[in-house]
């Protein structure tokens, strides 16, 4: 029979930390395979529990029930488990203090980051959580993840986008919508979130990150500046942020300080990383002193030496680690976890019937309807790619023909938006749709709904517009 063996260590002196090297570790206790090996270590540093396993205890992780994703009475969803079978919990709202949570999960080409973000997504959906997702990759991250087609439509999420473009337009969706229920709830002298009542649970996830806040991203400045807003203000408001990302340094990610607050204080899962990474993790606080992760190998299972004269040897591929991490701010941070293996054993031909089950069928949570005639006809028609961009963004410059302009305006009191014309092809300056709303305005002294400024706005000659323009207009007035 095989057998399990524990070992406990204490510190000599009172105060001293235990430090370890994995690798070394490993070597000093003949274990090839360092995936049979497991350290936790206290909060203070000075005990360490060393569990040596006969095989890799985390060579298979099922999920035996997708009501399993479901997020339990303390805002914690289950996303795979521990060396010791203990689950691995991902916090996505604290009800103790009404805060939605900063998500972030960092892992390498091939290190399972596609399938870990399929089950936070899917949990999210069977726990009631409106997300609006961002796709970066074309789609191909997550292509079970499809959005409503408009509100009351069947989909996985509320709204997905596919293009940086889109993307901008979820980011200030997200905000505005944000910004709607910090002066609602101020009316209401609120101050903490009350989840469902009588608002959704929302989560903004931008998945392949990386591309949008990147060194050169064409939106990376505007991106940074609103991630970084919803992360420091919408926790209280019931609206989180989590971002998906190929990273090998923070600095590919918009700025290291863009960041911080959201590793120290968010969630953070850390897939098979880069040195670098890993280096600036530790240097940044996020890991206690002395404790060091081990290294998650590509693949599985002992390497010996084999002699070219060794006529017995076989060729066998090894297991891979895919949706290995370590769960950062979990219970266990030193100790490795792994998402449920899910989906079809092999790849399908379209959309992946297990993974469509994870999600469960009918229409997703959706942002609340109070805020739908302030965010406008992106999010209403679930447009993407720069439609929903100039949705959103309503204030390029306008030549009399209507046509958009190199200028760039403020929108809604926030960072100017990055203007959907290159610089480089200027036209000249005529009427913004803020100065034919305005003078709408100016020109009657009883009080305008937004449709019957629509109505005189499109009567004056210019170019036809839509009534979500027109409402992220005034709202861009009223600031």
């Amino acid at each position: 029979m095989s057998k399990i063996y524990e070992l406990t260590v204490e510190a000599v002196e009172a105060g001293d930390i235990i430090t370890y090297h994995p690798m070394k570790l490993a070597n000093a206790l003949r274990i090839k395979d360092v995936n049979r090996l497991a350290v936790e270590t206290s909060v203070m540093g000075d005990k360490a529990l060393v569990t040596i396993y006969p095989h890799d205890p985390l060579a298979r992780v099922i999920l035996a029930d997708p009501q399993m994703l479901v997020m339990d009475d303390r805002g914690r969803v289950w996303i795979g488990r521990y060396h010791n079978g203990r689950p691995s919990m991902l916090r996505l709202y604290d009800p103790a203090s009404g805060s939605a949570q900063r998500l972030l999960l960092f892992g390498t080409t091939g290190a399972g980051k596609s399938t870990a973000g399929q089950i936070i997504l899917a949990a999210m959906k069977r726990s009631g959580i409106a997300v609006l997702y961002a796709d970066l990759k074309g789609g191909q991250s997550a292509p079970e993840a499809y959005g409503q087609t408009g509100p009351g439509a069947d989909g996985n999420v509320a709204w997905r986008v596919t293009t940086q473009e889109g993307t901008m337009a979820q980011l200030r969706t997200t905000w505005l919508t944000m910004m709607d229920r910090q002066e609602r709830y101020a009316r209401l002298g609120r101050s903490k979130f009350l989840r469902d009542r009588p608002d959704p649970l929302i989560y903004q996830i931008v998945d392949e990150a990386n591309r949008l806040l990147e060194k050169g991203a064409p939106y990376r400045d505007e991106a940074t500046f609103y991630i970084k807003d919803i992360g420091r203000t919408g926790r209280s408001l019931g609206v989180g942020i989590g971002l998906f990302a190929q990273a090998g340094h923070l600095e590919e990610m918009g700025g290291s300080d863009t960041l911080r607050a959201m590793l120290k204080e968010g969630e953070v899962i850390l897939l098979r990383w880069t040195s670098s990474m890993m280096k600036q993790l530790v240097t940044d606080g996020l890991l206690p002193a002395g404790q060091i992760l081990a290294p998650i190998p590509k693949y599985a299972g002992e390497v010996d030496l084999v002699s070219q004269f060794d006529e017995e040897h076989t060729d066998d591929d090894r297991p891979g680690t895919q949706g290995t991490a370590y769960n950062v701010n979990g219970r266990y941070p030193t100790s490795k976890m792994r998402f449920w293996n899910i989906g079809s054993p092999i790849p399908t031909e379209g959309l992946d019937p297990m993974v469509l089950d994870l999600y469960g069928p009918g229409a997703p949570p959706e942002i609340e309807e109070a805020a739908w005639d302030l965010i406008g006809d992106a999010y209403c028609q679930r447009l993407d790619g720069m439609e929903a961009y100039r949705a959103v963004f309503p204030e390029p410059e306008e030549d009399e023909d209507g046509e958009g302009g190199g200028g760039r305006k403020k929108g809604g009191g926030a960072k100017a938006a990055a203007s959907p014309v290159p610089a480089s092809q200027p036209k000249p300056r005529a009427r913004t749709l803020r100065d034919r709303v305005q003078a709408v305005l100016d020109a009657h002294d009883d009080p305008l709904d937004a449709l019957q400024i629509l109505e005189l706005v499109n009567a004056d000659g210019g170019r036809e517009v839509k009534l979500g323009s027109v409402r992220n207009t005034l709202t861009a007035i009223r600031n």
